[in-house]
């Protein structure tokens, strides 16, 4: 059983997913929450994701009632289907309540969580809260498995598939052709999020960033990334733009723009080391619930947000956070990327530079935590 409730970890469900049935072969069976990914990896869904992209204590509050239900329907699947393996991707408060139910209602079952949460930075209390409600918990950095032993938490190293991106296939020049952009025309790649809450709050601050930057800059081609979760959103947003802008939807088309934009404007979180990875420059910008910001003032034990900035021990990507995140400083940054080819050369080499920190191209992050998934069933069965 895979459980994702995010756009992010439903593209880590998929990719799980794909590798066990790759392994297994009719062996493997798969039920599941997720979103489109997972659906086109034969898992269908009882629960719609799209409102479940939660990120912050306050917006979580706010969609206590239906996610309470949904969490409610997730243990309910596990208690009917009785997997030999729940996996529970991402997703902290989701995947806690998930699985102190099951801990609580199916005390023999397996619980693995994928992606260990980032403890070294905030939280870290809750290494201790995951070692009394799982089994095992796979972690993306080399450097994460320390701190759940430590609790007594069993722990693997299986790698970040964001650092493992394949954009061997991603042809910038097929961007340009699609959108009638010249081989030396400025393309903005515009990546909003890709939960509801972040198109609410992160979305006016890039429109008008855009707006300011379309002034001075008519030829410059307006790319929007729109997640499965909030395409619809999305595009009912740009319905009011003045300018026209491109919106793309789909992994090919996505990783075509990161190699074919000049510069991205992204919201921080996994598609920036993505980003790093195509060789793009980037500028960064986030917006919380003004009440969620606070708090993480107080519990987060990291100077930057973003993963490459945390590598280099430096602001390689400009980050502007919460009331930082508005269109004229944002359209700053961003322009002089646009207007300045020797820096824009700087910011990827050192992206690069950041990368190489993280371990960038790895063994198969998908195989060993495949590998991970099936020790556990093996675990399960002969108990």
């Amino acid at each position: 059983m895979l459980v994702a409730v995010e756009a992010s970890a439903d593209v880590l469900g998929a990719g799980l997913a794909n590798t066990l049935r790759q392994r297994l072969g009719d062996d493997v069976a798969f039920v599941g929450v997720g979103g489109a990914r997972m659906a086109e990896a034969g898992i269908a869904s009882p629960v719609d994701i799209a409102g479940l992209s939660l990120v912050g204590l306050f917006e979580i509050a706010a969609a206590a009632p239906r996610a309470l239900r949904d969490i409610e329907t997730t243990v309910r699947l596990a208690e009917t289907e009785k997997p030999d393996v729940v996996v529970l991707i991402d997703s902290w408060v989701f995947s806690w309540h998930v699985a102190s139910r099951l801990r609580r209602r199916a005390p023999g079952l397996k619980i693995v969580k994928y992606v260990a949460p980032q403890v070294w930075a905030t939280r870290p209390w809750r290494a201790r809260s995951l070692a009394r409600i799982a089994d095992h918990v796979m972690t993306l950095f080399a450097f994460e498995p320390r701190y759940f032993e430590a609790q007594g938490l069993d722990a693997s190293f299986v790698g970040n598939p964001a650092l493992s991106r394949d954009f061997s296939g991603a042809d910038g020049g097929r961007l340009r052709a699609a959108i009638g952009a010249g081989p030396a025309d400025p393309i903005l790649l515009l990546l909003p999020g890709s939960r509801p809450s972040e198109i609410e709050r992160i979305m006016p601050a890039f429109e008008d960033a855009v707006m300011r930057l379309k002034r001075g800059r008519p030829q410059l081609h307006l790319v929007v990334a729109a997640a499965d979760t909030v395409a619809g959103q999305v595009k009912a947003r740009m319905l009011g733009w003045p300018h026209r802008a491109h919106v793309i939807e789909g992994e090919p088309a996505r990783l075509d723009a990161m190699r074919g934009a000049t510069v991205a404007l992204a919201k921080s979180g996994t598609v920036t080391t993505e980003l790093a990875i195509a060789g793009c420059p980037m500028v960064v910008g986030y917006r919380g619930h003004p009440l969620t910001a606070l708090v993480a003032r107080v519990v987060i034990q990291v100077p930057y947000l973003t993963l490459i900035n945390i590598a280099a021990g430096d602001e390689i990507a400009p980050e502007f956070l919460q009331g930082r995140c508005n269109g004229r400083e944002l359209a700053r940054a961003v322009a002089e990327l646009l207007d300045d080819p020797a820096r824009r050369t700087a910011q990827a080499a050192a992206q690069s530079a950041a990368l190489a920190r993280l371990g960038v191209g790895g063994p198969d992050p998908y195989a060993a935590a495949a590998e991970v998934v099936i020790e556990m069933t093996r675990a399960a069965r002969a108990s």
